[in-house]
């Protein structure tokens, strides 16, 4: 167990936002020799497991929630239930280590707040960023949120409040505002007090103006462009790093003409079914059959021999629907 679980947090301990200590208990339950488990019994945690050392930007829910909840189950001799085995079967095979990789150095530049290397123009967020600091009205505001809400309830341990996170088209867990309870009325009108000064939250007095981001999540890639950016998309990004960023986990290259390729491909890779099938009946071999299958394919008779035992190959294990 040891050893295992030492080689675990040693893969974790080089990620953002302290993953090895969040993960560490966890992760020894699951090594825990007490379980003894039969492999049959942990072989649908293997999934779970494997996930816990992909960087959480592209978990599609809490996968250590998950894991730990079913090792509870299997503590208490318990078997894992309908909605547990759902979850496992439908979780898709994790991430390679290149994709895995690329994205963890995404987290950790995302952690301490550094898109400078997705981002060319940082004049624009220094420029603003004096501008609120030295705004009185701001100032006056803030002092007013203080005065009315107990603000150090809602800091987090580097004392830092948080505006709601903005999500895909706007939509919203909550969008209602029970006016009776006091955190919610200290959370939308914190809010606006963000959206007038263009923030993410504060922290202690000081404001935190939001920066132009680039972030992955597990569906796709964001760029968000504040609203007081006076955006150039020429001059203010850099493309390139986002492309590279975001192609990390593309499968391969994509577009128009490639899709009629592979189209063409697979109607010849069906003719050259049938014309092997022919060509067999016929008992043809050598140049024979290589004059009879070009002709059927329409190809020049001097066509190299590989090229079809490409085409034979490529739809071999996936054949023309």
């Amino acid at each position: 167990m040891t050893k295992a679980l030492d080689s675990d947090l040693k893969k974790l301990r080089a990620r953002a936002f302290d993953r090895a200590e969040w993960a560490a208990d966890t992760l020894r339950r699951y090594h825990a020799p007490a379980l003894k488990l039969s492999g049959l019994v942990v072989h649908p945690l293997r999934g779970l497991y494997r996930w816990m050392f992909v960087p959480p930007t592209l978990w599609p829910f809490n996968i250590q929630d998950v894991l730990a909840d079913c090792l509870t189950a299997l503590e208490k001799g318990k078997r894992l239930n309908a909605r547990h085995r759902l979850l496992i079967e439908l979780l898709p095979a994790p991430p390679d280590e290149t994709i895995c990789t690329a994205v963890a150095d995404h987290e950790r530049q995302v952690q301490t707040g550094t898109y400078e290397n997705l981002v060319k123009t940082q004049a624009k967020y220094a420029q603003n960023e004096l501008a609120i600091r030295t705004d009185p009205q701001l100032r006056q505001q803030w002092a007013r949120l203080k005065a009315a809400f107990k603000v150090q309830a809602y800091c987090d341990y580097k004392g830092v409040i948080r505006r709601t996170m903005t999500t895909e088209r706007n939509f919203r867990p909550s969008f209602s505002v029970n006016m009776r309870r006091r955190d919610e009325v200290f959370q939308a009108a914190f809010d606006t007090f963000c959206l007038r000064w263009h923030l993410y939250g504060m922290q202690h007095d000081e404001p935190l103006l939001l920066k132009l981001a680039v972030n992955l999540t597990p569906y796709g890639t964001l760029i968000h462009i504040p609203a007081y950016w006076s955006f150039d998309p020429k001059r203010d990004i850099r493309w390139d790093g986002i492309a590279k960023l975001h192609r990390a986990r593309v499968p391969g290259r994509q577009g128009a003409a490639l899709a009629e390729g592979v189209a063409e491909r697979r109607q010849n890779a069906e003719k050259l079914r049938q014309l092997d099938k022919e060509a067999l009946r016929r008992k043809l071999k050598g140049e024979e059959k290589h004059e009879f299958l070009c002709a059927g394919l329409g190809w020049d008779v001097r066509t190299s021999p590989k090229r079809i035992s490409r085409l034979r190959a490529e739809f071999k294990s996936k054949p023309p629907v």
